[in-house]
C-alpha cells in the first residue's frame, strides 16, 4: 500500500494533504523520515509515526453531513478564534472537513476519516456535482448567463458552471441554482463579482448525491451506507 494512501485511510487527512504531511518530514517508517508519499509499506509490519506519534488504521469509517451555518469555518484550526464547523460535531476522534465552505456560505459540508472517500469528491477526475442556492445583487442576464456557462478567466485561471437556472426574486435581488463540478477556492463568489453581481447569499444544499434536506444551521446526520456506496461508485 503507498504510504499516502495509508495515512488517509487512517483518517489523518484527505490523500492530497497526506502527501504534503509526508513532504514536509513529518512521517517515519520504521524510525525512518520518509519524503517520498508513493512509497510501499506494509501495514501489518511497518511501524508509522506521525509527529513521532504512532498511527495505526481506523477501522472505524464515520461519514457526517453537516448543516455548516454561516460565521462558522472549514478548517480544524483557526488563529482568529473564530467558530469552527467541527466543534458542532459530538464524535470523539479525527474527522476532516471533505473541501470547503467559506466563513460567510452555509450549507451541506462533509466530515469523515475516510480519505478514500474525500478524494474521490474533491478530485478534478470525478467530477462530482456540488449544487448551490445563490442570491445575488440585481438580475442576471442571458449574457451572464452564457458568460459562466462559457467560463471566466480570473488571474489566469479559467472558472465555470455546470449549470445555472433563475429560482425566485428577491425585492431587488434574485436567487439562482448554480451547479459546479469543480472546488476552486470562492469560485462562485469570484463569478459573479466578475461578471458585477456580487453574492450576497450562498448555500450549499447538494454534494453529488447526498442532500441537505432538512437539517437546519448547526444541525448533523450520518450519512446512510446507500450514500457513501454510490460516492465510492464511482471510483470503479
Amino acid at each position: 500500500m503507498r504510504l499516502s494512501k495509508f495515512i488517509s485511510i487512517c483518517g489523518i487527512a484527505t490523500r492530497r494533504k497526506s502527501e504534503d504531511i509526508i513532504r514536509s518530514g513529518r512521517i517515519k517508517v520504521n524510525n525512518i523520515t520518509v519524503l517520498e508519499p508513493s512509497l510501499d509499506i506494509d501495514s501489518n509490519k511497518d511501524i508509522i509515526l506521525l509527529d513521532d506519534v504512532r498511527i495505526k488504521e481506523n477501522k472505524k469509517l464515520i461519514y457526517i453531513a453537516l448543516n455548516k451555518p454561516v460565521k462558522f469555518i472549514s478548517d480544524l484550526k483557526d488563529d482568529k478564534g473564530r467558530n469552527i464547523a467541527r466543534e458542532l460535531i459530538d464524535i470523539e476522534g479525527k474527522l476532516f472537513p471533505v473541501g470547503r465552505l467559506d466563513y460567510n456560505s452555509e450549507g451541506l459540508i462533509l466530515f469523515t476519516n475516510d480519505g478514500e472517500f474525500a478524494n474521490i469528491i474533491m478530485h478534478p477526475r470525478y467530477e462530482i456535482e456540488k449544487e448551490y442556492y445563490v442570491k445575488v445583487k440585481g438580475r442576471l442576464e442571458k449574457d451572464d448567463f452564457m458568460r459562466l456557462k462559457k467560463g471566466i478567466i480570473i488571474d489566469g485561471v479559467l472558472y465555470k458552471v455546470e449549470r445555472i437556472e433563475f429560482l425566485k426574486r428577491s425585492l431587488k435581488n434574485n436567487w439562482y441554482n448554480i451547479v459546479i463540478k469543480e472546488g476552486k477556492n470562492r469560485m462562485i463568489r469570484n463569478m459573479c463579482l466578475a461578471i458585477h453581481h456580487p453574492v450576497l447569499k450562498l448555500v450549499r444544499v447538494r454534494i453529488g448525491n447526498i442532500r441537505l434536506g432538512r437539517l437546519e444551521a448547526g444541525q448533523y446526520r450520518f450519512l446512510t451506507d446507500r450514500e457513501v456506496t454510490l460516492i465510492k461508485s464511482k471510483k470503479q
